[in-house]
């Protein structure tokens, strides 16, 4: 309701979503919000949007589809035909598409199968190791914990706890609130 966003020594309070992207910010939203009527290309074809290197831009689509294989099969499907899995993965696949150096994964495994949700956040670990910023928020607190590095646990939209996630991880109290 109040306050500023600051990235990279600027006030972001004012900026658009596209000029966002262009600074190198990209988000991969709650709910995935794919373009449901437009194939998986045309899908990842628009997170390049700010992009004008098209040799690199099939390249990354070429990268993009090795590391999600089940995109590159149902690449002229549309969007709205994937499964929940699937389509999370094209919400990842078109945020990284733009090349951001800050990435905001908002409930990357909300509603998926154990299964999607491994390969997800074996994904966002590849990311994080290629040296992309991540913000993730994720309510699967070990996940969370097994891939950050550094963890803010928040509660009634209040900081209640924040450190390096192998501390975290380590700390009694956080297992067994948190943990089970």
């Amino acid at each position: 309701m109040s306050g500023r966003i600051l990235y990279d020594q600027r006030d972001l309070t004012p900026v658009s979503p596209h000029r966002a992207v262009s600074l190198g910010i990209a988000h991969s939203p709650e709910g995935r919000q794919v373009l449901t009527r437009q194939t998986v290309l045309a899908n990842l074809q628009l997170g390049a949007y700010v992009r004008s290197d098209r040799r690199g831009i099939e390249a990354d689509l070429d990268r993009q589809f090795q590391i999600f294989p089940r995109l590159a099969e149902r690449k002229h499907q549309l969007a709205g035909t994937l499964s929940g899995g699937e389509q999370q993965m094209l919400a990842i696949t078109r945020a990284v598409m733009s090349r951001p150096r800050l990435l905001l994964l908002d409930e990357p495994s909300l509603g998926l199968a154990p299964q999607i949700v491994r390969e997800i956040f074996a994904v966002i670990r590849q990311l994080r190791d290629l040296e992309v910023t991540i913000l993730l928020v994720e309510q699967n607190a070990s996940l969370a914990l097994q891939t950050a590095d550094r963890v803010y646990v928040l509660e009634a939209g209040q900081i209640k706890l924040s450190g390096p996630a192998a501390e975290l991880l380590q700390n009694e109290a956080i297992r067994k609130a948190y943990l089970g």
